[in-house]
């Protein structure tokens, strides 16, 4: 999370949606082999607690169970170069490059889940996926050969983090005058960076 407090972002419910429409990030651990990282799908239970699975070879997946760990799930990122502020020539000498970013970091005791929780969520993890490609017709897991399904989700392990903290940074030049954000909004427009630039637009919503 970043230090300064001008780039904390306390709305819950963003984060929730932030959660949904991402639906990717990363669980950090310490293990007694080192500290690991593992890159995986979740979902948020609705209720203060996260979802996801690791393949059982994971390096993670054996020490997770009962842990303290850290998720992160990013957002939109981008380089912001000082020349887009559009300040004067005096203002400009006191002015970096920086990086505009959104991030939320969940940290929490983990714990395993059992098979049916597993199964649970992958087909609640699917069902949410293919919505979001409608109108073409959902994939299920009836799809699948039954004993092929049997033998993918003997390979990979569900857990369930009970989240404890939330704490995300919503980094959005929220230190600069109004018209130099909107200066840096319509670089990034051009640039192909359009989330960014969204984002930037919405500052009143971090």
């Amino acid at each position: 999370m970043h230090p300064n407090s001008d780039f904390h972002w306390n709305d819950r419910a963003a984060h929730e949606a932030m959660i949904a429409q991402i639906g990717f990030g990363m669980i950090f651990a310490t293990t007694p082999d080192g500290p690991r990282v593992a890159h995986v799908p979740l979902l948020s239970t609705g209720d203060g607690a996260i979802q996801f699975h690791l393949a059982r070879g994971n390096a993670l997946t054996k020490h997770l169970a009962g842990m303290d760990a850290l998720f992160v799930i990013n957002g939109p990122d981008a380089y912001i170069s000082p020349d887009w502020y559009g300040l004067s020539e005096d203002e400009q000498k006191h002015q970096v490059p920086t990086w505009n970013y959104v991030s939320l970091e969940l940290e929490g005791r983990v714990r395993q889940m059992d098979r049916d929780g597993l199964v649970a969520f992958l087909d609640e993890a699917s069902a949410h996926h293919e919505e979001q490609l409608a109108p073409k017709k959902p994939w299920t897991r009836d799809k699948m050969d039954e004993k092929r399904f049997d033998g993918l989700v003997k390979s990979i392990v569900g857990f369930e983090m009970e989240i404890k903290a939330w704490r995300a940074t919503a980094k959005l030049n929220q230190n600069k005058p109004a018209e130099a954000r909107e200066n840096v909004a319509a670089a990034l427009d051009k640039g192909g960076r359009r989330a960014m630039a969204h984002m930037m637009r919405e500052l009143d919503k971090y």
